[in-house]
């Protein structure tokens, strides 16, 4: 084993508006306002027709429960719908608050290329089983640069480091590097190793919704971000 990697023990982790009119005004809002009115103008006939009601042939109580029904099951609706686009504006607001706190932050998310910065790369693997880990790292060519194996202890996203020297003690320039990771338990059975990559939060793309964190160069919603570092 060489001191050009180390494991270490696991870090500490870390829609659709509702349209509206030229005016600015909500559609349903446009609707929950002509409802009103003309619930208003069928309670006002309604009331004019009991007063005026022929007694020999009464208003079928029946169809006007229904109407009453129906006009305030619409109603309803419409409030519903209102509180419903009012929830989804607060959300996308929490979305952006928590999406803008990530930035400059150190963030894990699932991949297995990262960055060599300053003769330093690092990644973070999930070992699910006590086991003897077989890592080979590759440069953007496809050659192998460096594999070794280790005795790793179970536990998520205990971290790799690479100094950038090759198996042959090579120091390699910085750049994108990906790492390999494959487990063999005590009994030789296979350990499956899903392995992560650290980077910076750069900026956040609040333009889309959910909002877009760029790491690394590349972009990811705050639901994929695994844990934060530092």
């Amino acid at each position: 084993m060489t001191d050009a990697a180390t494991v270490a023990s696991p870090v500490a982790s870390g829609t659709t508006t509702l349209a509206t009119s030229k005016s600015g005004t909500s559609l349903s809002g446009t609707t929950g306002a002509t409802l009103a009115g003309n619930f208003q103008t069928f309670l006002t006939m309604l009331t004019t027709q009991l007063q005026n009601q022929n007694p020999l042939d009464p208003l079928d109580t029946n169809q006007v429960t229904q109407q009453l029904v129906q006009f305030a099951s619409v109603e309803q609706q419409l409030k519903t719908n209102d509180q419903l686009s009012s929830l989804i504006t607060l959300q996308q607001t929490a979305q952006s608050t928590q999406a803008l706190g990530f930035v400059g932050k150190t963030a894990v998310v699932d991949g297995s290329t990262a960055n060599m910065t300053n003769n330093s790369a690092v990644w973070d693997l999930n070992v699910p089983k006590a086991s003897t880990v077989n890592i080979s790292i590759t440069n953007s060519t496809g050659q192998t640069v460096y594999s070794n194996s280790y005795s790793v202890g179970v536990g998520d996203n205990q971290t790799f480091g690479w100094d950038g020297k090759g198996t042959d003690g090579t120091q390699w320039p910085d750049g994108k590097y990906t790492l390999t990771a494959t487990g063999t338990d005590s009994n030789g059975q296979t350990v499956g190793i899903t392995t992560g990559v650290q980077g910076t939060v750069s900026s956040v793309d609040l333009t889309q919704s959910p909002p877009l964190l760029s790491i690394n160069g590349q972009t990811y919603t705050v639901s994929q971000i695994k844990a934060i570092v530092s």
